[in-house]
């Protein structure tokens, strides 16, 4: 009723509540087997790896775009190295939004292994996993900066140490009050305010 109310035809609003967040990230190599899958949502098929591999990896490379959509679903992708790294969607994304997240996935994954390749995330397939669920919520952008990633998740050996008891835990400062362009330890002789 509030459609036909306010003139707005119903089918422009269809369009807009239809601009969602991802879907599923997809890791492939440059074959198109699958790496590593994290599905947020539940709305997509499992065969849009399928769907990708006829779209981009069997395409040549001249008519290739980092962005298409098939079958109601939205392709965004990037490469680094030998690794194609997709963001899939259904409806109609923030499509800047996602090209952006997925650049900072490959800053922060690098960051943390050293250098990305297929390799080096078949072997800290548990810290991408953790990375990814860190990053993303429900298939929104969440927490993308490496050195607050880095309070959350400790890429070490975990060992059970004294500090691990519920009594001592502690909140980590990236939970409160970090923020990644501001190192920590600045400390200033005065702290004064002037007002006029």
């Amino acid at each position: 009723r509030c459609v036909q109310e306010t003139g707005i035809n119903a089918e422009y609003m269809g369009l807009i509540q239809m601009a969602t967040g991802t879907s599923a990230i997809i890791f492939l190599d440059h074959k198109g087997k699958v790496i590593i899958k994290r599905d947020y949502r539940g709305d997509v098929s499992q065969n849009i790896t399928e769907r990708f591999q006829k779209k981009v990896l069997e395409v040549e490379e001249q008519f290739l775009t980092p962005v298409f959509t098939d079958a109601g679903l939205s392709y965004v992708w990037v490469k680094h190295n030998n690794i194609y790294i997709v963001a899939v969607s259904k409806g109609n994304p923030n499509v800047l939004m996602v090209l952006y997240f997925l650049q900072k996935l490959v800053e922060v994954l690098a960051d943390y292994f050293g250098g990305l390749e297929d390799e080096s995330i078949r072997d800290n397939f548990v810290v991408t996993y953790e990375l990814l669920d860190e990053m993303m919520d429900n298939g929104y952008p969440q927490i993308t900066e490496h050195k607050v990633l880095q309070e959350y998740i400790k890429t070490e050996s975990h060992k059970l140490s004294k500090s691990d008891k519920v009594s001592d835990a502690q909140v980590p400062i990236a939970a409160s009050n970090a923020v990644g362009w501001r190192p920590e330890g600045i400390k200033y002789d005065k702290n004064e305010i002037f007002l006029d």
